[in-house]
C-alpha cells in the first residue's frame, strides 16, 4: 500500500480514543507484509515487529506513533431528539458548528452539529465563543426513534473526506496522529533494503489523546533499549515566531528534558548524512506526546521525538504535507539502521 493511499484510509477511518479496533484491519494490511510478526494488545495497540540481523540478545528499538483521534460522545438525547454530547480528547468548540459527523450507535447515523443561529443570538452571546453545552447533534430523528438507534456513551467522528490540495499538501481529520503511523509504513518499507542490527518494534499505539494510554502500556511490555515518538507539531499561520516549524522542510527534532540528547544528536547527523531536511522543536517540560510515557517506563527508556509539521491541529481540516511524512519515514529508517550494542551502552550515564 503506498504511503499516501494509507493515510488517506487511516484519516477517513473511525478510532476515538478507546475504540481504535475499526483501524486494526488496515493497520494490519499495511504494516505486516513488511514485518515476520504482527499482533494486537489488551489495549489495542498495534504492534509490527522487523527482526534485525545482529548477535543475540539483539537490542530494540521501539517507534511509536498514536492511531487514536480526538471525538465526542452522546451524554443525553433530549425530548426533542437532539444529541448533547461530551468530548473524547481535546475539540475547540468553535470548530464543531456546523460539522458533519457519524454517530456510532447501532447503526452509523448522519447528522449535523448545530446551535442557535446569530440572527436571535442576544448581543453578549454574539460576543463569546460557543461553549460545549450550547451545541447538539441533530440526526433528523424523534426522541423515540432516536433512542432505538443511539445510546448515551455511543461515540461521534467528524465525518470529513481526506483532500489533496496544491503543493503537495494534504488535509483532513486525525492527521493527528495517523500521519506518523504513515510515516512507520514508510520507515518499514525502506528498512526492507536496509542492513540493521536492532530488532525494530513499529507500535500504532492507542488512548494517546486521552493520557498516553497505550504508549504507558507497550513501553512496558516490549521493554525496548530505545524509541523513538512520532507525533505532530504546530505550524503556521498564526505561529510567527521565530523557529516554528513550517510544512514541507522536513520532520522537527526535538529538544528537551524529555528528550535523550545523544538520540536527538544522531538523528541530526544521520539527517545531515543522508540530505534530509528537518526542523527543530523546543519542548523544555513535557512534550505532551508518547515519548514523555515512554521516557519513564520501567527503569527508564532513552527516548527521542520527531514532529511532523501540523497546520489547524484539532479540527476537521488538519493539514500536512506528504513530503514530511516520507522524510520522517526515511529518517526513522535511517536511524535504526545505526543502532548497535555500542550504541545502546553508549546511552546510559556514567
Amino acid at each position: 500500500m503506498e504511503t499516501k493511499e494509507f493515510l488517506r484510509r487511516l484519516s477517513e477511518g473511525v478510532g476515538v480514543s478507546g475504540y481504535e479496533h475499526g483501524l486494526h484491519d488496515l493497520i494490519r494490511e499495511a504494516l505486516a507484509p513488511y514485518a515476520g510478526e504482527f499482533s494486537t494488545d489488551a489495549l489495542g495497540n498495534c504492534v509490527a515487529v522487523r527482526r534485525g540481523c545482529g548477535e543475540e540478545p539483539r537490542v530494540s528499538v521501539m517507534l511509536a506513533a498514536h492511531q487514536d483521534e480526538i471525538g465526542l460522545m452522546v451524554t443525553k438525547i433530549d425530548e426533542r431528539g437532539f444529541l448533547r454530547v461530551a468530548q473524547v480528547g481535546g475539540f475547540d468548540p468553535r470548530v464543531l458548528v456546523a460539522q458533519e459527523v457519524v454517530v456510532h450507535g447501532r447503526r452509523s447515523l448522519p447528522g449535523i452539529i448545530g446551535m442557535k443561529p446569530p440572527h436571535i443570538l442576544t448581543d453578549e452571546e454574539r460576543k463569546k465563543a460557543p461553549k460545549l453545552e450550547d451545541l447538539f447533534i441533530d440526526i433528523g430523528l424523534p426522541a423515540g426513534e432516536a433512542r432505538e438507534t443511539v445510546q448515551v456513551g455511543d461515540v461521534v467522528t467528524l465525518n470529513r473526506a481526506f483532500t489533496e490540495l496544491h503543493g503537495g499538501l494534504v488535509a483532513g481529520k486525525s492527521l493527528d496522529d495517523r500521519a506518523g503511523v504513515a510515516a512507520l509504513l514508510e520507515c518499514l518499507r525502506r528498512l526492507q533494503s536496509l542492513r540493521h542490527a536492532a530488532d525494530i518494534y513499529a507500535v500504532a499505539t492507542t488512548q494517546e489523546e486521552v493520557g498516553l494510554r497505550g504508549a504507558t502500556t507497550s513501553a512496558y511490555g516490549l521493554h525496548p533499549d530505545l524509541a523513538v515518538a512520532i507525533d505532530v507539531c504546530h505550524a503556521g499561520p498564526g505561529l510567527d515566531e521565530p523557529g516554528a516549524s513550517e510544512l514541507g522542510k522536513g520532520p522537527a527534532v526535538a529538544v528537551g528534558a524529555n528528550i535523550h540528547p545523544k538520540l536527538r544528536d544522531l538523528l541530526l547527523a544521520v539527517a545531515a548524512d543522508c540530505g534530509i531536511p528537518i526542523q527543530h522543536e523546543v519542548s523544555p517540560g513535557a512534550t505532551g506526546t508518547d515519548a514523555w510515557a515512554i521516557n519513564i517506563a520501567r527503569a527508564g527508556i532513552p527516548t527521542a521525538l520527531l514532529s511532523i509539521p501540523l497546520r489547524y491541529m484539532h479540527t476537521s481540516v488538519e493539514t500536512a504535507a506528504m513530503s514530511d511524512v516520507v522524510q520522517t519515514g526515511r529518517l526513522l529508517a535511517e536511524f535504526c539502521g545505526r543502532v548497535d550494542r555500542a550504541l545502546v551502552e553508549g546511552l546510559r550515564w556514567n
